[in-house]
């Protein structure tokens, strides 16, 4: 049989054809992989995420999550960027909760704007301002998404900057008192952060490796509502509560109400627990009857455990009763701080009258000058550091100031380290040692911890929704209903 022959010229051509076609087989699939990742990618560790693509994950403020971050994210990155070209030795923490929000989120923009913002003056502050120490600290920006859905992702990428440039030690914020900010948060935990909370007060969230919170929890705050409410000689109440599974700060709430209000002696609720469920799409529908019993049942007072976007529904209804001739008091807890302006102004229209436990007011000075750091206080003052970087932003809601102590409480624990090796534990390990004169400064009370983590003997403001939808400091309480002090 005669050999084929083929011409050289032919040979090469085919040799090239095959190494061509390997090629391609490797560089298209790989093209394509970087097609689809640059399209996901928002910025260097922002990613796209959900039928909705949210933009979720970590920034030290190259990426803007939304608009209206624009401003505070920019003065984040600089301070971030004198941190990095000054050579000075740094670690890292992050602020974390959902910053990119819809309907379903119980924090409006306006809240976690506020936020970042607090936590922007607390970096300032530790790193060259009244507070100046070391290390310095850059500050990070984690976005869990809308519900804090894509916790999962977010989460991951912070304990990759644990070992990264970034050494992160330590995360604060945490979001909201519901099941998935609680699965993030025990995550961080298992993973050797130290971490602290700034707004979660639900009473089951404590004892959580590395964790302390700069809020009181919902049975401090039910002692202090009902200490307020006999001050009042009110005698007769009832619990509105939100039955919602996931819904920890309103179940944690209610429950606390119910039994502080009836230990004090005299005191009574005039009829079964009414609740309604917020998962469900009919709640309106359930607090839209609810008037009409209580029109029956005669109380002095209600106590609302719910969220502060269900609170606005509610006096909606109220301000609907049948017995108008009635005068209603409505008192409920810290969610109302996530209303936006035009959300309390609304709420005033009700013609009831509003009360609720704060977390934070930047009046507390005034009121009681002992149980709140003077010089933190008067940055959230007409002419404090605040006004003049965010003019435009009133700050009466107290998330910047909770913010703020809870990034100036790590920043504290870090400085407090800084004698050995400043990792996540011995960050965690130092918050216990926050006693005496070791107490944080807090702009919303003077800050140590009890061994669970909550604080000890917490200031806590009384307000008043006015007619204008502003809120007015009553009185500065505490645990049991008693004028807080410093240690």
């Amino acid at each position: 049989m005669p050999r084929l022959e083929w011409p050289l010229h032919i040979v090469r051509r085919v040799v090239i054809g095959v190494i061509v076609l390997a090629v391609l087989a490797v560089a298209v699939p790989l093209t394509v992989d970087w097609i689809q990742e640059k399209r996901a990618r928002c910025g260097d560790g922002v990613v796209k995420m959900g039928d909705d693509r949210e933009c979720v994950g970590v920034t030290d403020g190259s990426y803007v999550f939304a608009d209206h971050l624009g401003p505070v994210e920019k003065k984040i990155k600089e301070e971030n960027d004198r941190v990095e070209e000054k050579g000075a030795k740094y670690v890292s923490v992050a602020y974390m909760t959902s910053f990119t929000l819809t309907e379903d989120d119980s924090n409006s923009e306006e809240s976690v704007r506020h936020e970042l913002e607090g936590a922007l003056l607390a970096q300032h502050r530790h790193n060259g301002g009244d507070l100046s120490s070391s290390p310095k600290i850059k500050l990070l920006i984690a976005n869990m998404g809308s519900s804090a859905a894509h916790w999962e992702h977010t989460v991951d990428e912070l304990i990759d900057r644990k070992t990264s440039d970034d050494k992160l030690v330590a995360v604060t914020g945490l979001g909201p008192s519901d099941t998935q900010n609680l699965d993030a948060l025990k995550r961080l935990s298992d993973n050797g952060f130290a971490l602290v909370s700034s707004t979660m007060t639900a009473t089951n969230i404590e004892g959580i490796k590395g964790l302390v919170r700069v809020s009181p929890t919902n049975v401090d705050e039910a002692y202090a509502a009902s200490a307020y409410l006999k001050e009042e000689k009110v005698r007769r109440a009832v619990v509105v509560q939100d039955d919602a599974r996931d819904n920890y700060y309103a179940k944690t709430l209610g429950d606390a109400f119910t039994k502080v209000f009836q230990d004090i002696e005299g005191h009574e609720l005039v009829a079964d627990r009414m609740t309604y469920d917020s998962s469900k799409e009919s709640w309106p529908n359930e607090l839209h009857y609810m008037p009409g019993q209580l029109c029956d049942q005669k109380p002095e007072a209600v106590f609302f455990a719910g969220r502060g976007m269900h609170l606005t529904r509610f006096l909606d209804a109220i301000a609907n009763r049948p017995c108008q001739n009635r005068e209603f008091m409505v008192i409920t807890g810290d969610d109302t701080t996530n209303l936006t302006a035009d959300d309390l102004a609304h709420a005033a229209e009700s013609r009831v009258r509003v009360f609720y436990t704060g977390l934070a007011h930047p009046d507390m000075w005034r009121e009681d000058p002992d149980s709140v750091s003077r010089p933190s206080a008067r940055h959230f003052q007409p002419g404090g550091l605040l006004a003049e970087w965010f003019p435009d932003d009133q700050h009466q809601d107290g998330q910047a100031i909770m913010a703020h102590d809870s990034v100036l409480t790590a920043a504290q624990g870090i400085q407090m380290a800084s004698l050995g090796e400043v990792t996540g534990e011995s960050v965690a390990r130092m918050f216990h040692q926050m006693n005496s004169r070791q107490q944080v400064p807090g702009a919303s009370g003077f800050i140590s911890f009890q061994n669970n983590g909550n604080p000890r003997n917490k200031a806590i403001p009384i307000l008043h929704l006015n007619a204008k939808g502003r809120s007015e400091l009553v009185e500065v309480s505490a645990r049991r209903g008693e004028p807080a002090r410093k240690q």
